[in-house]
Formats: structure tokens, C-alpha cells, sequence
């Protein structure tokens, strides 16, 4: 199978080049199965994938993560179209599982400024899960406003935008293998 893999892609009328290699996200999203497997071990816990960006992200974990789990998705919304969060969260779709006094896992594509996360936690705390740990595939720690602790971090990155793997701009370039980066910022 062919992956959509190029050096350089152009969306919205900006040129991002490649950050991360394919070769390399699925390295450590080995590592990081093996890491959850080993500390969830006989817990069965429930990964909640929050869309749209962290489905490919979780799809891959799950490959690697050897204990009886379960999956369940819920959608949220803090950036429509543009590059910068509106600073708004709306909760599009609900999460389907009971989560008191499971071992919760939410997995996310990337924290920036917390604000998505921080609600999150909030919102699932409330439903008394036996724990609940968060995992992201990437980290902005420079951008980080909202104070959330992150359990799981895939790779920590400077505060540039980014897509690919799952990541939009617009709803465009979900489907690239890698994750790319806006080539004017990182020259600058």
C-alpha cells in the first residue's frame, strides 16, 4: 500500500514541508502501545478518541496496545477553518460509553493552548472514572495556557502550525502520512 507521503504539499494556497516522518511517528506511537499496555495491564481500559484529528492517531495506537480494551469517540470544536482556536469549545458528539469506575484514556492529535483538553478532563472527570489519563500525539508546551496534565506525549514540538497525520487546515490534509509544517514560519 502506497501511503500519501510527499516532501512538500501546498493547502490553502501555503507550502508546508515534512516534520515528522511516517518512519518516526509510528516508532514512538510503538513505544508509547507498549508503555500503555504494560501500565493498563489487567484494567481494560477505554481510549476516547476526540474527533476529528486524533482518529488516525488512535487507529495506530491501537495496533500496539496489547490488553483487552475498548474504544469510543467524541467530537469537539474549537477551530473551524482557521489556524488559531477561536477560544470556544462546543462538544459536537457525545461519548456513547459509561465511564464510572473505568480506566479512561483520552487520546487527542495535539494540546496547544489546553483550552479543548482542559475541558475534556473536566467533563469526564464528572463521570467519575476509576482514573484518567491523557495522551496526545503532539505537544505545543510553549503555547499551553490552560494548566492540564498530560500524561502521554508523542513528540513535543514548537508553537507552529502543523497538519497532517489526522491534522487539518480547513479539512484539508488529513489523509498525509507524515506531519508537515508551515515552511514560511519554520524558515523565519
Amino acid at each position: 500500500m502506497d501511503l500519501y507521503q510527499p516532501e512538500y504539499v501546498n493547502i490553502n494556497g501555503e507550502k508546508f514541508r515534512v516534520y515528522l516522518t511516517h518512519e518516526e511517528i509510528q516508532q514512538r506511537i510503538r513505544q508509547l502501545g507498549d508503555q500503555l499496555s504494560h501500565e493498563f495491564k489487567d484494567k481494560k481500559p477505554i481510549f476516547i478518541g476526540v474527533l476529528n484529528g486524533a482518529y488516525i492517531f488512535l487507529a495506530d495506537l491501537m495496533r500496539y496496545v496489547t490488553i483487552p480494551c475498548e474504544v469510543d469517540f467524541l467530537k469537539l470544536s474549537s477551530y473551524g477553518d482557521e489556524k488559531v482556536s477561536s477560544g470556544q469549545v462546543k462538544q459536537l458528539k457525545e461519548i456513547d460509553a459509561n465511564l464510572k469506575g473505568r480506566h479512561v484514556i483520552l487520546v487527542e492529535d495535539i494540546v496547544d493552548t489546553g483550552l479543548s483538553m482542559k475541558y475534556l478532563v473536566d467533563k469526564v472527570g464528572e463521570l467519575k472514572p476509576a482514573s484518567l489519563s491523557v495522551i496526545t500525539m503532539l505537544h505545543k508546551s510553549d503555547a499551553t495556557k490552560y494548566n492540564v496534565q498530560i500524561d502521554y506525549v508523542g513528540f513535543k514540538i514548537p508553537d507552529l502550525f502543523v497538519l497532517g497525520y489526522g491534522l487539518d487546515y480547513a479539512q484539508e490534509g488529513r489523509n498525509l502520512a507524515q506531519i508537515y509544517i508551515l515552511q514560511e514560519k519554520e524558515e523565519n
